[in-house]
């Protein structure tokens, strides 16, 4: 069982983390390769907007980086096979299949393997080849274009464009939106759209999104921190094609020896690829905008309290579970009017986690956690 599902809470905590990243936001990454900034006509940022709300489009396949590196504290070791840093640092290649919403294909590609979700019609499959398993689920008739990404990139975007959905919901008054330079992305040229927050307690600068100046198709999407001109968290198009795909790349032919298991359809909560914290009953949000706190309780006992016994071993074939004695002991002791606790800070978030069992999270300063921490 994965530690993410294993702990409702870190289900939450890890998304949030990622949502800090596109709707908030070591050594800093290097951007994707820089082109001459082609001329174009100039449009203004409510222009850029209707362009990508009307836009339509066919058919697309490519190739698609992803990259972060959110400055957190090391974790090595502390998280069994490394699924948080995994989420939330390095570099990641998706090839991506796009014909219709009823037809799309994501591939994961890693130095281990490959892992591949492939929707065609209510048919949805997901394929892991180092395991050689597969899992098929037949979609309900309202699925829509419900579009989930393989792990263990799912809590993060897995495209230009699905960053730039959370992004481009999540505007408020709290949001400057402007026209920034514009930029020739995988050889096409592109607008430059950028929303910065109003709000000083957000630790996000700006958020900067490449549009194709004839598609209007997101083509990169890069958050910065404050105080840093390179982003901490980017996914672009290095090559993008705009025809539609081959109808076979959406048939999934299982591999000799595969292990396929049959799932009942379930409809997932909220927008696809939206972030639902509210789902969990223990979890809900302080504040509004780019300065909004998730707030939750951690599994079991407190977490100023050391557990009494070692926790038995796990399954085999399953991830151990996380030592949260071992985590927190790694991290910075803080304390205030608010109580006592750990602090996990990086250049794009801050966590916050209370001696009585508080879990609090944002895109935000540790003095804002404090502060709801305090109500």
């Amino acid at each position: 069982m994965s530690v993410l599902r294993s702990r409702p809470v870190l289900r939450w905590l890890v998304p949030a983390t990622a949502a800090v990243a596109v709707i908030g936001g070591g050594a800093a990454i290097g951007t994707f390769a820089a082109e001459a900034e082609p001329s174009l006509p100039p449009r203004t940022a409510a222009q850029l907007l209707v362009d990508l709300q009307t836009s339509r489009l066919e058919g697309l396949s490519g190739t698609v980086v992803q990259r972060a590196d959110l400055g957190l504290p090391p974790l090595v070791g502390l998280v069994p096979g490394n699924e948080l840093t995994t989420l939330l640092t390095g570099t990641h290649t998706l090839r991506v299949w796009y014909s219709g919403p009823d037809q799309q294909r994501v591939a994961l590609m890693d130095t281990l393997g490959e892992q591949d979700i492939i929707r065609n019609g209510r048919d949805l499959w997901t394929w892991q080849s180092r395991s050689n398993t597969a899992t098929h689920r037949t979609l309900g008739g309202d699925a829509g274009a419900w579009k989930p990404a393989p792990e263990p990139a799912a809590s993060m975007p897995a495209t230009p464009q699905q960053a730039a959905d959370l992004a481009l919901g999540a505007i408020d008054p709290s949001t400057e939106v402007s026209v920034g330079r514009s930029a020739t992305v995988a050889g096409q040229d592109a607008y430059e759209l950028v929303l910065q927050p109003r709000d000083d307690d957000s630790l996000v600068h700006q958020l900067r999104i490449a549009i194709d100046a004839k598609q209007h198709v997101p083509l990169r999407f890069e958050v910065l921190a404050k105080g840093s001109d390179r982003p901490a968290f980017e996914v672009a198009f290095t090559q993008v094609d705009y025809r539609r795909p081959d109808a076979d790349q959406f048939r999934f032919n299982p591999p000799p020896g595969v292990t396929v298991d049959e799932e009942k359809a379930e409809r997932p909560t909220g927008k696809p690829g939206h972030v639902e914290p509210s789902g969990d009953p223990q979890v809900r949000a302080v504040g509004e905008g780019w300065t909004t706190v998730l707030v939750g309780r951690l599994d079991g006992a407190d977490v100023g309290r050391k557990p009494a016994t070692k926790p038995a071993t796990p399954p085999a074939g399953s991830a151990p579970d996380m030592d949260m004695s071992k985590l927190l002991g790694g991290l910075p002791t803080v304390s205030g009017d608010w109580g006592s606790g750990r602090l996990l800070t990086s250049k794009l978030f801050s966590v916050l986690l209370t001696d009585d069992g508080r879990v609090l999270a944002g895109a935000v300063t540790p003095e804002r956690l404090y502060q709801a921490a305090r109500g």
